[in-house]
């Protein structure tokens, strides 16, 4: 197998010096008069248009000599790879994320290894002996492409969690929320208090099940809630490797059966199956939305629009809930470097030194520095000699401050050293990765729930990295499928059944629960999900060999 795939390669090499990939040019800069090369970039993760002409895309050309030209999938389009592949036209730089195999089986990609050992320095100092995470798999052990996550990490604002407004807990007296039993009755207690929030209905619970959003609103708080890490629609069990896809799990079917019951009480927006992305924003914008359960990611443009229009109070809190006391809500857990997908070289690029030196350089302290804190004199400045932000108003209430100023928007998915990494001054690499530097972000209402909660920072309500413990396989969802598996196409056909199918529990009548639940069942078993798990357990005690665990 290696063999054939490295025969491609060389024959899409050979062929692909002869090809011009789109804007592979090299053009004078007006300003500095040196020579700037533009390189294509795919990103399979971005959904904003990025023109890479903000301050902190200027400052990345004028010290790499590189501008990227960015695309990315319209509409949550999940054809763009295959469509690339068929062509054979490929960007310079590819973030493939779950498609990396179909793009290393076809030779689309180069091997860095060599580039690495040769000029890959800053590379080589960030990853350390953790290289080895970056390899393909035991069979082709090669590295095919390098970024995403860091490599020290820590999480000091939890994200992908259950929220509820900072207004709700101060007017009950600060509650403790730790089970869904008593999220759903601070949900429910200030919703009949205050029915109508800025003149219009209140929404106890939205959700978002009309696109591909289900999985980080619907599907991923059910395995948060019974205590499992994210290993996105699978649950290994980390001691064997066995794997099981997730909604076969009793604790994930207790979960479902609480919001079909929040559904039928009337606390779950009635919208959250076929509101679009708009819409939701919008409403968590009116302030009318107490509780949510998502990415801070995804809702950020929401927050922000609240802080802006004065209404911090109407903005979340992250809560470590779960079915019932003792479970670990494993939202804070550090899973190291898991090094599964990045940034890859096209094989059809005229540029692939180029291009490697660039993705080098990002793995610099310069880099890591200008892409975390921006410009000095115009994001941060230093006193006392530490980097302090100076546009924290600017950062919180405006939705395109990342895309406008640069901050913070090429981390990912570039090499970066993480939210718990240090310079060479030993001061912190990101702006927020440090007690001191969370406080400082937080507005005046979040300090005062925090505090009258007794805690310093988001993460004190939640368990403790050590306390969740070290994962020796990473995280599942992050494994490339290898494109000859029929894992693949089980999986999609699962997911797709899945989400209406669960849908479909959640919105009925409580007294059909049962009945609905065990035909999903039955319905996953024809369509091979014994086989696809069977597939899955392979994989991850592949990576646990090619780790050394």
């Amino acid at each position: 197998m290696k063999r054939k795939r490295k025969m491609i390669l060389a024959s899409v090499l050979t062929t692909g010096m002869l090809l011009s990939a789109c804007n592979n040019d090299v053009n004078t800069d007006e300003n500095s008069g040196e020579d700037v090369t533009t390189l294509t970039f795919f990103s399979a993760d971005l959904t904003k248009d990025d023109k890479f002409d903000n301050p902190v895309a200027k400052e990345i050309t004028k010290k790499t000599g590189v501008k990227l030209e960015i695309s990315h999938p319209v509409g949550g389009d999940i054809q763009a790879i295959p469509l690339m592949i068929a062509s054979g036209d490929y960007p310079d730089l590819i973030f493939g994320k779950g498609d990396i195999n179909k793009l290393i089986d076809a030779g689309a990609v180069i091997p860095l290894d060599d580039l690495i050992e040769e000029k890959g320095e800053n590379l080589k100092a960030l990853y350390k002996d953790e290289l080895v995470r970056l390899k393909n798999n035991t069979e082709d052990p090669q590295i095919y492409h390098v970024g995403t996550g860091g490599m020290t990490n820590t999480v000091l604002n939890p994200s992908g969690t259950f929220k509820t407004q900072l207004e709700a807990l101060k007017e009950l007296g600060y509650p403790e929320i730790k089970t869904l039993e008593e999220f759903e009755n601070a949900l429910k207690a200030y919703k009949e208090k205050y029915p109508q929030i800025n003149g219009q209905d209140t929404i106890g619970l939205s959700l978002l099940g009309s696109d591909w959003r289900w999985l980080i609103t619907v599907g991923n708080p059910s395995g948060y809630a019974s205590g499992y890490q994210d290993d996105g629609q699978w649950l290994v069990d980390e001691e064997s490797g066995e794997t099981r896809y997730k909604f076969q799990d009793e604790k994930v079917k207790e979960y479902f059966k609480w919001l079909n019951h929040m559904y039928d009480e009337g606390l779950v927006d009635p919208e959250s199956f076929t509101q679009k992305y708009d819409t939701y924003i919008a409403k968590i914008s009116s302030g009318r939305v107490i509780g949510l359960a998502d990415q801070n990611w995804d809702i950020n443009d929401g927050v922000a629009a609240l802080k802006a229009d004065g209404q911090s109070w109407r903005t979340y809190a992250p809560l470590a809930v779960t079915l019932e006391e003792g479970i670990l809500q494993p939202d804070t857990k550090d899973y190291g470097y898991t090094g599964s997908t990045g940034v890859s070289i096209s094989s059809t690029s005229e540029h692939q030194e180029k291009a490697f030196e660039f993705l080098d350089w990002m793995a610099s302290e310069e880099a890591q520095i200008l892409v975390n804190w921006g410009i000095e004199g115009e994001n941060y400045e230093i006193k006392d000699g530490k980097r302090v932000a100076t546009d924290i108003q600017e950062s919180q209430t405006d939705p395109n401050y990342t895309l406008k100023t640069g901050v913070g928007n090429y981390i990912y998915p570039f090499p970066q050293w993480g939210t718990g990494a240090v310079d060479s001054t030993g001061q912190p690499i990101s702006r927020s990765d440090t007690k001191e530097l969370a406080m400082s972000n937080y507005t005046e209402e979040e300090k005062e729930v925090i505090s009258s909660y007794g805690h310093e920072v988001w993460a004190d309500f939640f368990p403790s990295p050590k306390e969740l413990g070290s994962t020796k396989h990473g995280r599942a969802f992050e494994i490339a499928i290898p494109a000859s598996s029929d894992l693949t196409v089980i999986q999609q056909k699962a997911d797709d059944y899945t989400t209406q199918a669960i849908t479909d529990i959640i919105i009925s009548d409580p007294s059909e629960f049962e009945k609905k639940w065990s035909d999903m069942q039955e319905e996953l078993n024809k369509l091979g999900i014994e086989e696809a798990s069977s597939d899955m357990t392979d994989l991850i005690k592949d990576r646990m060999e090619l780790w050394g665990n």
